[in-house]
């Protein structure tokens, strides 16, 4: 089957095998914060999912009603993160219980990559990267803004077990991309993962999410293809320029 291009992307499109339009979507808001214009990404989930994540609001196995991904200044002065990103989902109005990730990445830069209803949304700062098992060392001055964050839904329900395995899933699949795009790291000191997927019913859940099962090939073909262009951003060698078109908060000057 002909790759396809995601339609209605306000990011890059992403070329991506047998994909199709997915159902979930991160929504791209503006926010001022200490006279500067952030972004953020959205994911208004509703009732009926569960999300495992390293997340640092909301983090591990649970059911959530939403996700956001935030962007925060260089050098982030807070001490309090989590409710940091608390504040930020009370300003969007988002309600129940919900799984946060910041970072110091330009999120308008985000990539979106599908593959058979498997969606991988990325915000990928790679100022700092190095691989994760490097010696102990010491680091002068401010770090350059830095995060690979990953979202990914999927559209149907996993196992406990299956959930942690899609994490590791990303995971490689993100390493896999950032050596396809010649650089030399496995990743950031703090990037994260966000899978999520529907709540269990009567029907056994998918038990497996490895990179050869049937939903862990999925996810990592779509999470290779919005990294590596994520990637390729940060080394100016991506082709895509396609406009962002950002919605102001509710709220906050347009």
């Amino acid at each position: 089957m002909p790759t396809v291009v995601l339609p209605r992307h306000r990011g890059c499109p992403i070329r991506s095998v047998r994909s199709r339009l997915p159902e979930q979507r991160g929504e791209l808001l503006a926010r001022q914060e200490d006279g500067a214009e952030l972004h953020h990404l959205v994911w208004r989930l509703g009732p009926g999912w569960r999300v495992c994540a390293s997340a640092v609001l909301g983090g591990g196995i649970g059911p959530r009603d939403w996700i956001l991904n935030a962007q925060v200044p260089g050098g982030y002065p807070r001490l309090d993160p989590d409710r940091h990103l608390a504040e930020i989902a009370a300003a969007e109005r988002l309600t129940g219980p919900g799984a946060g990730l910041m970072t110091a990445a330009d999120v308008t830069a985000y990539t979106v990559a599908a593959d058979e209803g498997v969606t991988a949304t990325a915000t990928c700062g790679l100022g700092v990267r190095g691989w994760a098992a490097a010696p102990a060392a010491g680091t002068d001055g401010t770090p350059r803004p830095g995060t690979v964050n990953i979202v990914v839904t999927l559209p149907v329900p996993l196992s406990d077990a299956a959930l942690v395995n899609a994490v590791a899933t990303a995971t490689e699949a993100k390493v896999q991309a950032l050596l396809d795009a010649g650089l030399d790291c496995s990743g950031t000191p703090t990037d994260a993962v966000c899978i999520a997927a529907p709540t269990p019913g009567p029907a056994p859940a998918e038990p497996f999410a490895g990179p050869r099962s049937r939903w862990g090939a999925r996810l990592a073909r779509a999470v290779h293809a919005a990294v590596l262009e994520g990637a390729l951003r940060q080394s100016g060698t991506s082709q895509c320029r396609e406009p962002i078109r950002v919605r102001p908060t509710k709220g906050a000057p347009s």
